[in-house]
Formats: structure tokens, sequence, C-alpha cells
């Protein structure tokens, strides 16, 4: 059985927004199958596991192994027989999931009709747990109501906790909360129950003196946001590789063959974004339209800094004598290396910004290229109709 992990899916939901097809595109490919577009209503009848990714993804029917879905608004009622992975801005789960399920959004919700039947790991600003839970759940949000059973522990970090008429914890609750509160009985008697005051933890303690600031992390907080992040970056690559590895090639090779020309472009690509706001909203008809300009610029940011990162890093892959067509695996070590390297360089005062900032430019400039490139398709006649670039990387060949 292949496993894989939460942000894994975010990447696929970032590469079909960017496509902008209406289109409901569904491939298979050694027993699993992807279903990817912007308005999706899919009924699922597969045997492996299932990828789905859109603005709007609502899936039906069943899934037999894992199952991984994103998108802005995720209803999931299909019935999946082993794990399920889901992420987005609403996550919404009213189907039954056989083995455990992972699901990040700023409103998360498992539905009466819902049932999960190993352990459920919840993230969000908002958590609803209606379901029965039959094995552990661990949650972490802001405001979390628990309405329904689970079989197992209940480990909770929220900023308020509620508990619903059906909130019944049969093995250990564990809760993290600013102030104690009083669990009832009918959820979980008080020998099960153990509160953990919300503190900055064992390495910051001899910062207590700053603790009331309220913008200061702590440890636990700062190391799982950089392990989500570089989850997700991962799992973007691996679904950017995966879907279009030729595309993604050509990007990267046209960073190595010209990177002063692509920092240049990528100023120009940058400004005609940033540009979009204002103009957008100085025409009063295109106010409306103005969230989504500041959205593009929010995408392509996070798809040019990913691009950036990965052309440089292979870059220096081959550099140090690295094969320069490597398998993908060996892509997404490198690429999960320069992400963590960058990530270190942010602890330096200036060094940190500048260093993402021309990553993201770097990112910019390429898709600024492609995109003139269409528009003009002999501006560079290094490149071929074929989408295929003179390897820079190989020039004898």
């Amino acid at each position: 059985m292949r496993k894989t992990y939460l942000p894994a899916v975010l990447i696929g939901f970032a590469l079909c927004v960017s496509t902008g097809s209406a289109e409901t595109v569904v491939t298979e490919h050694g027993g699993d199958t992807f279903v990817s577009g912007e308005t999706i209503t899919q009924t699922l009848e597969v045997s492996g596991d299932a990828f789905v990714a859109g603005r709007s993804t609502t899936v039906l029917g069943q899934a037999n192994e894992d199952f991984h879905v994103a998108g802005f608004d995720v209803l999931i009622e299909a019935d999946v027989g082993e794990d399920a992975y889901a992420a987005g801005a609403t996550v919404t789960l009213k189907g039954t999931v056989g083995q455990d399920l992972t699901a990040a959004g700023f409103t998360v919700r498992t539905d009466t009709t819902s049932r999960v039947g190993g352990n459920a790991r919840l993230a969000g600003a908002t958590v609803i747990v209606d379901g029965p839970i039959d094995g552990a759940l661990s949650v972490s949000g802001r405001d979390v109501l628990l309405n329904a059973p689970v079989t197992g522990d209940a480990l909770v970090l929220a900023k308020t906790l509620r508990f619903g008429p059906k909130a019944v914890v049969a093995g250990r609750l564990t809760y993290t909360t600013d102030t104690r509160m009083d669990v009832p009985e009918r959820v979980a008697p008080a020998a099960r129950v153990t509160f953990e005051p919300l503190t900055g933890g064992a390495l910051l303690r001899e910062w207590d003196g700053i603790r009331e600031m309220p913008i200061f992390p702590t440890f636990a907080s700062v190391f799982f946001g950089f392990l989500v992040t570089l989850l997700f970056f991962v799992l973007l690559g691996a679904i950017a590789l995966g879907f279009a590895p030729r595309h993604v090639s050509w990007l990267r090779k046209s960073i190595g063959a010209a990177p002063g020309r692509t920092l240049l472009q990528g100023v120009v690509g940058l400004s005609i974004l940033f540009g979009a706001v204002p103009v957008t909203g100085l025409t009063i008809v295109g106010i409306p339209f103005v969230p989504v300009a500041i959205l593009s610029i929010v995408l392509v940011w996070t798809l040019a800094y990913a691009l950036g990162a990965y052309a440089v890093a292979m870059r220096v892959w081959i550099g140090l004598g690295g094969e320069v067509d490597p398998h993908n695996v060996t892509r997404l070590v490198v690429f999960a290396a320069a992400i963590i390297a960058v990530a270190l360089l942010n602890f330096i005062p200036f060094v940190g910004w500048v260093a993402n900032y021309t990553l993201v430019l770097l990112g910019v400039g390429a898709m600024t290229h492609a995109a003139l490139l269409a528009l003009v398709p002999d501006i560079d006649p290094a490149f071929d109709l074929d989408m295929q670039p003179v390897d820079q990387d190989n020039p004898k060949t």
C-alpha cells in the first residue's frame, strides 16, 4: 500500500487552478486515478488510489484504497476504503473512511453522516467534529466543537473548545486551551481528563518575561509550521513533476540558460501582477475582480518560489557532479534540501529576504518568458515547437 502525506494534495490544487481549465480531466496511471479541473462533481469507482484537485470539488462514489483531494471548497461524499487526505478553504466529510483521515483548511467538518474507521487528524481555524471516530482524534484549531463519540484518545489544541450533546471520549482526553475548563462527566470522567496549559514550551520558558506578547511563536508552532510548509512544497513538486514534467524541465532550463534575463523578466512580471490590482479597481466595473487579482499574486508568488528554488537546487546538484536528468525521487530530495536551506537563511537578517525574493523573481521570470513565447512563438529560436529547450547543462547534446 502506498502512503502519502496531507500536504501532497496541495500541489495538485495549485497546479489545477493555475491551468484555468474548466474541463474535468480524468487520467488513470499505474492503477491510480487522477481527476483535475475547475468545478468538479465526480462519482468515483476506483480500485486503487485516487487524486482529485480543483477549485470546487465534490466527490461521490467509492475509492477502495487511499484518497487525496484538494481545492477551495472540498466536499467528500465518497466512501474511502483506506486513508483519506484532504485540504482546502472548506473541507467537509460526509462519507466513510475505512482507516485514517487527515484534513486541513480554514473550516474543517466531519458531518453526522460520516464515520472514520481509524484515527482522525484535523487542523483548521474552525474544526467541527460531528461524525464518530473509531480511533484516536487529534485536533488543532482556533475554535473546536466536538459533538461525536471518539473510541480512542482525544488530543485537542485550541483557543476555544466546546462539547456538543453527542460528545463522548472513551479514552483519555487531553486538551490545551487558554484557560482550564469544566469538562462534562458525560464526555469523559475527570480521572481521564488532562489539561495542559498553553505555554511557550520547555525550550522557551527562560523567556517567560516576554510570554505575554501574543505574536511570539512557541518552538512547537514554529517547527510545525516549518514542517507543514516543507511538506506542502515537496508535494507541490511531486505533483508538478508527475503531471507536467516537460514543462517543469523547460522552465528550469530557461532559468539556467539566462539567469540575468530571467531576473529582469521577473521584475516585469511582478510589476504587471501588482499593477493589475489598482488598474482593475480604477475601472470601477472591475472592482469585483480585485480579489481575483490579489489571489493571482499569491498563487504565482508561491509557484514562482517553488520553481526558483527547484531551478537553483538542480543547478547546484549538476554542478556538484549529479546526474543531469535524475529520477523524480532524487529531484524531490534536492528540492526539499533547497527549501530547508532557504528556510535556514531566513534566520539571517536581510540575507534571508534577498534569497527568497531572488527565487521568486527567477520563477516569475521563467513564467513571464513562457508567456512571451506563447504570445510571440518566434521570440527565442533556441526553443523548438515541442517545448524542448537546448540542454544548457550538456551543450554537446
